[in-house]
């Protein structure tokens, strides 16, 4: 059933407290019922923002996919109903000043038809796509996947028909939870297959690639040089804001977007 308008404001209310949340999912009874309720048969990934995929650097072989929106087009096409939240409620929870609250997720899916229409809107495949032009345009990073939390806050069932398309900023998202989680959990917001981010020689240990840049704060200074931990979830932001061009992003596999759609239409059903 559709949740309420106060059922959203009450949430929001609580947001603010999912660091305190996120902890007690390490708790053994905690983390098990957490993540039956919430997470079941999740998998989301973070999508590389496209500028920070070197165009000139050799993918191999298999060209018909280079950037990682195309993952985000696809599912586009393919879907019939596509609906655009009014807000990011994680902006709008936190009272965001850095990134716009107006610019929500987009749902795809036939249970997107069961979302409270007081939230969003139905769409058109354009429209989408110019959705998510804007997001990219304000700096916003691209997570896409199953994620049962959302189908329970929308009351719209299992989720099986729901895909979440998330537009997510460094300082207010919900999942800058993810290496507070248990790892069983935290395990399934995950980077791109074959994605890896590199520092290089280059680096000088100015530490812009510190300040409020990592999602996860997989980036920290050692012996005066960044280090990128295995908490890193592949985005980019890191190495788009580097002054010295010291962090790259790494492709290792020339059909990670194919492996990534075909990872995704296994677990949610768009069409």
């Amino acid at each position: 059933m559709a949740r309420p308008l106060w059922f959203v404001k009450l949430l929001k209310k609580a947001f603010p407290n999912v660091k305190f949340i996120a902890k007690l999912t390490n708790l053994p009874v905690l983390g098990t019922f957490f993540d039956f309720l919430l997470f079941r048969g999740d998998d989301i990934i973070y999508l590389p923002q496209d500028k920070v995929i070197n165009l000139d650097k050799s993918l191999g072989e298999y060209q018909e996919y280079v950037l990682p929106s195309q993952v985000l087009e696809h599912f586009i096409d393919k879907a019939k109903n596509h609906w655009i939240m009014n807000f990011c409620i994680c902006r709008s929870s936190m009272g965001c000043q850095d990134y716009p609250i107006d610019l929500g997720c987009l749902f795809l899916g036939d249970a997107v038809l069961d979302i409270n229409p007081q939230l969003g809107t139905l769409v058109s495949k354009e429209q989408a796509l110019a959705h998510l032009r804007k997001c990219r345009d304000a700096g916003l990073v691209q997570m896409i996947g199953k994620n049962r939390l959302d189908a329970q806050w929308l009351g719209v069932g299992s989720g099986d028909n729901l895909l979440s398309i998330c537009n997510c900023d460094p300082c207010c998202c919900l999942w800058r939870v993810g290496s507070i989680l248990v790892p069983k959990i935290g395990s399934k917001i995950k980077k791109m297959p074959g994605v890896e981010v590199r520092v290089s020689e280059n680096c000088i240990g100015c530490g812009t690639c510190l300040k409020d840049i990592c999602f996860v704060n997989a980036i920290s200074l050692r012996d005066n040089k960044a280090a990128i931990s295995n908490q890193c979830r592949g985005c980019g932001r890191c190495v788009s804001v580097c002054p010295q061009n010291a962090i790259e992003l790494f492709l290792d596999d020339n059909k990670y977007i194919e492996k990534s759609i075909r990872e995704l239409e296994k677990i949610v059903d768009v069409s």
